[in-house]
């Protein structure tokens, strides 16, 4: 276990919480907008920092009652909604560790991921509650909540719970990473980690006491855990929860709750092209990966653009509106990171060049504490003198914007040269009709692999001339081995956890 001495010291995520509830206590913390209507007391479902904390202790009183202790682990395998966030905070109340899981996962996988954290017990909903059961051990407890309806009889004395010391170095929460060949790893947070994300995200984002922040996005991801509900609760904000994304209902609920600011993916902002945006909102700007200036145009709002990933916490490179990145870029590096590009001889690459992206930082508190169970795996992401090894591989800009290449992994090898994916996707988004793109390789027997692209048409595009169009585009601004091999026209793309272009999925699709 990694131990930390920060500034955070006597801290953790309850002294955060409980801050807000004495100084804000009567500003809204939690507004819950569900799909189907649902009210409580003839208003929509919403708690301010002193209800929403009493709330916590009640739960995390009933998790005592279950006989949760400091260090037991507990599943949470919800879909959005206010419970989901009482659990989490619950856990950290007692100093348990909150697993968050994704509800679309198979029975296979939820039950590696109880055995694996060795769960005491999970909280679910009904519609996923017979996998879940299967997947814990025996002897472990159920408890099974409905969306918006409260957490039952999981509650217990808030007058009752012991004394528990705030400790920043405190284990808090796991997530569990998209495995490729191999099973997911458990991404360990602190309560530092946490503090630290939601004080950093903050700054990043330039949040204020009177922001309004729409989620949508998975709880289950760093995206909505701490870019934007720890970064609201840094400065006392407010969150707006939806199920999830909502084109049809997006600019309803941001114009009544008065949304100061969201986070989007590429996914979501192509949907809302669909939709006419109103001659008034409240938006100060949208968190996204990449800027496109269009977008920004289009939506009346500057984009916040940012990378991160579940071990960094917070976002490692970041733009703002004072200095926006270039387009297609996305930002630059934080200071509070110490931020790498290296070639293959671990030396700094120079502007234009392409190369991998490391990360200094401190573990427990910039950096995730390590992969739970697993010390292997946590060695291995590591140099021997401390960079974390991202994975992915940045092209950097002559203003020292950041651009996102691929995932190293994900690079194709075309004859034996290197072809990002990114680059051939950006030059045929270029291309008028093209709502959304995403290119991945095909076997060849004689160049390894060609690019192939699938193309999401905008409605009412003229298809056949579509494709000629990204042909004649192609040959015009990419080397000839970079040229898609083949354009597919699609009506949808396969998609893994927060609406990403599944690209294994397209490369099975290929060789199928």
């Amino acid at each position: 276990m990694v131990m930390v001495e920060t500034e955070f010291a006597g801290q953790d995520v309850r002294t955060l919480l409980a801050r807000h509830a004495q100084e804000r206590g009567n500003h809204p913390f939690l507004v819950w907008e569900p799909f189907d209507g649902v009210q409580v007391d003839g208003m929509r479902s919403h708690w301010t920092y002193a209800a929403f904390l009493a709330q916590v202790k009640v739960v995390a009183a009933g998790l005592v009652a279950r006989g949760v202790a400091p260090g037991d682990h507990v599943l949470i395998h919800l879909e959005n909604c206010p419970e989901f966030l009482m659990a989490w905070l619950a856990c950290g109340w007692v100093g348990a560790v909150a697993v968050t899981t994704n509800t679309r996962s198979t029975v296979s996988d939820i039950a590696y991921f109880a055995r694996h954290c060795q769960a005491v017990g999970a909280i679910t909903e009904p519609a996923y509650q017979a996998a879940v059961r299967a997947g814990l051990a025996d002897g472990a407890w159920l408890h099974v909540v409905r969306a918006g309806q409260g957490m039952g009889d999981l509650a217990g004395d808030p007058t009752a719970l012991p004394a528990l010391e705030a400790r920043p170095d405190r284990p808090f929460a796991i997530q569990y990473t998209s495995g490729t060949t191999a099973r997911p790893k458990a991404v360990l947070w602190s309560h530092g980690n946490c503090l630290w994300g939601a004080q950093v995200s903050a700054m990043h984002e330039g949040l204020r006491p009177d922001d309004v922040h729409l989620v949508f996005l998975p709880l289950i991801h760093t995206n909505a855990q701490v870019y934007s509900v720890l970064a609201s609760l840094w400065v006392g904000a407010t969150v707006v929860l939806q199920p999830r994304f909502s084109a049809s209902r997006f600019w309803e609920v941001a114009l009544r709750n008065g949304c100061t600011w969201t986070s989007v993916v590429p996914f979501c902002t192509s949907a809302l092209l669909e939709h006419p945006v109103p001659a008034r909102h409240s938006f100060r700007f949208f968190g996204a990966a990449i800027r496109i200036p269009a977008l920004e145009a289009h939506f009346r709002v500057p984009m916040v653009t940012w990378w991160g990933m579940t071990e960094t916490i917070s976002h490692g490179i970041v733009s703002s509106p004072t200095r926006p990145a270039a387009p297609m870029g996305m930002g630059f590096s934080s200071p509070y990171y110490e931020i790498l590009v290296l070639d293959d001889g671990m030396q700094p690459v120079s502007p234009g060049e392409t190369g991998d992206l490391y990360v200094r930082g401190q573990r427990g508190l910039s950096l995730f504490m390590e992969y739970a169970g697993d010390a292997d795996a946590t060695a291995k992401s590591f140099t021997p003198d401390g960079l974390f090894i991202t994975g992915d591989r940045v092209r950097l800009g002559e203003d020292g914007t950041l651009f996102f290449v691929e995932r190293a992994k994900d690079m194709l090898k075309v004859g034996g040269e290197n072809v990002a994916a990114s680059e051939i996707e950006r030059v045929i988004m270029m291309v008028p009709g093209v709502r959304e793109v995403a290119v991945a390789g095909r076997l060849h027997p004689m160049l390894d692999e060609v690019p192939v692209a699938f193309v999401i048409p905008h409605n009412g595009t003229d298809v056949a001339g579509l494709t000629a169009d990204i042909v004649a585009t192609c040959e015009e601004q990419l080397a000839d081995y970079k040229r898609p091999h083949e354009v597919r026209l699609v009506d949808d793309l396969p998609r893994s956890t927060l609406n990403k272009v599944s690209k294994a999925d397209l490369r099975c699709m290929l060789q199928g």
